[in-house]
């Protein structure tokens, strides 16, 4: 990214007007250092933005860095005009998800549950121990959820692990879901 003056923020491609409105083209960024430097342009190196899914951006700095803040991990009650409004955390966000997503792999399987129910049909083996892997796995991931104390031990979540050359060993344990075999 580049800076005018120490107070805005130029991208290359884009127009932009000078102090004395002067309106320069969105090629700026190929003029040489020399030119960049009369203007008072300078490059800025721009930091990685934070991961929405943990902070809510508000902007990029000057500098480079963004305005972040950390999205928090629990509930938050505000009463408005006598009204109390529950904003969930990303604890109860993640634990609801995790509960749908448990019910969305054991959806498919849920007809041999109510056959055995209603007229006493035995369920496949596999789709047994399926099922038991399943909510076996929910019950972990949610755990592992409540057990974060930071945002550092929730994040770690959702980590892949990988091998010593990098490459993906296994999932995320946020989302290591056993597959039906």
């Amino acid at each position: 990214m580049f800076v005018l003056n120490n107070e805005k923020i130029l991208r290359p491609g884009k127009a932009w007007t000078a102090s004395n409105g002067v309106k320069h083209p969105g090629n700026w960024s190929s003029w040489s250092s020399d030119l960049l430097a009369t203007y008072g342009i300078v490059e800025v190196a721009e930091q990685t933005q934070p991961d929405t899914q943990f902070y809510h951006i508000s902007s990029i700095n000057l500098d480079g860095t963004w305005s972040a803040t950390a999205k928090s991990m629990e509930d938050v009650t505000e009463t408005i005009d006598g009204i109390d409004y529950v904003n969930k955390g990303l604890k109860s966000q993640w634990t609801e998800r995790t509960n749908g997503t448990a019910n969305s792999l054991l959806q498919t399987s849920d007809w041999q549950v109510i056959a055995k129910a209603e007229r006493d049909r035995a369920i496949d083996s596999n789709v047994v121990t399926y099922r038991a892997a399943v909510i076996s796995k929910c019950a972990t991931i949610k755990a592992a959820i409540a057990d974060c104390s930071d945002l550092d031990d929730f994040k770690a979540l959702f980590v892949t692990p990988v091998d010593s050359d990098g490459a993906a060993t296994g999932n995320a344990p946020i989302h290591d879901w056993p597959l039906l075999g």
